[in-house]
């Protein structure tokens, strides 16, 4: 088995559930009969280390030269600190950021928290992508802080309500290393 189907089965057994009658409420407001809660497999060590080499990987197969990875809190924080351990592993490290949903109202007064600096290529990450407005929020953010953002990557695309394509239209490249094909066979 190799690393993408064990990760499969890894969300599969912690972080899916499915329904025969749309019964899970979405962020988005709509009813769907699969629901993703990632963070369940994001911050298992298996989890972690899985998808620190998978994006890994995938970052190099891309030939994307960056200096940090991350995306809104909660969902891209694992995944962001799996990428900069794995990379840090294997010599090529990589920095983590984390974007908040809103300004921090005290002390720094900072939206974005990590070793980033304004230029910083970047990839913006997310953990599941229905809408894509969570990841449209921290893409906004990071051009904010002129971050130069060359690549979005979601963990799972939900493949509805044109998530991708939202983010696409703003004229970014969308990888996603999991799609909801890989849990519900048509």
């Amino acid at each position: 088995m190799n690393d993408k189907e064990r990760l499969i089965e890894l969300i599969k057994a912690r972080s899916f559930q499915y329904s025969e009658t749309p019964s899970f409420k979405l962020t988005s407001g709509g009813v769907s009969n699969f629901y993703f809660n990632l963070k369940k497999s994001t911050y298992s060590p298996e989890g972690q280390y899985l998808i620190g080499k998978i994006l890994f990987e995938k970052i190099s197969e891309l030939s994307l030269q960056i200096d940090a990875i991350g995306g809104l809190t909660m969902g891209a924080d694992p995944i962001a600190c799996a990428v900069a351990r794995y990379s840090y592993d294997i010599g090529y490290p990589i920095e983590a950021f984390s974007i908040r949903k809103e300004t921090k109202g005290h002390g720094t007064m900072l939206q974005i928290e990590g070793n980033i600096k304004k230029g910083d290529r970047v990839i913006i990450i997310d953990d599941v992508v229905t809408t894509g407005l969570s990841t449209i929020k921290a893409i906004k953010a990071a051009q904010e802080a002129d971050l130069d953002i060359i690549y979005v990557i979601v963990l799972v695309d939900r493949c509805e309500q044109n998530g991708r394509q939202n983010i696409e239209a703003l004229g970014f490249k969308v990888h996603s290393i999991l799609t909801v094909d890989d849990f519900i066979k048509k």
